[in-house]
């Protein structure tokens, strides 16, 4: 076998052994999901909010959403009642590529700035108004 077939060949297998090892590490570790449900009508998750729907049940309301969610492999694992109208729900499936995408850090207009003081005008507490 020639020189750059053979190492052609090492190459490609090499990267096919990376491709797997990486999903082995992908595929045993776990992304949840919380979901707050009112079963008045509400459910929240991520910053989306879905409302019942015109002559909706309150029981098919929440099918609905938790179907949904099935069929994208997400398994309710867990709940945890929070009144006699609402509760958390975690679901969990295996992670999946972008399940753990990086939070972005603060931008410096986000950030509270410090509040200057008499003693030292360059520093001192954070102060927050509300």
């Amino acid at each position: 076998m020639p020189t750059d077939v053979a190492h052609g060949w090492c190459g490609l297998v090499g990267t096919i052994i990376e491709a797997y090892q990486r999903k082995e590490r992908i595929m045993s570790q776990w992304a949840y999901k919380v979901v707050y449900i009112d079963y008045r009508g509400r459910i929240s998750c991520e910053g989306q909010e879905t409302l019942i729907g015109d002559q909706e049940r309150r029981s098919a309301f929440a099918r609905r959403y938790m179907n949904e969610l099935g069929k994208e492999n997400w398994e309710l694992v867990s709940l945890q009642p929070l009144t006699s109208n609402s509760a958390y729900y975690i679901f969990k499936r295996p992670a999946q590529e972008g399940d753990y995408a990086e939070e972005q850090p603060a931008t410096s207009a986000e950030q509270p700035q410090a509040q200057p003081t008499s003693e030292n005008p360059a520093s001192g507490p954070t102060i927050e108004n509300a």
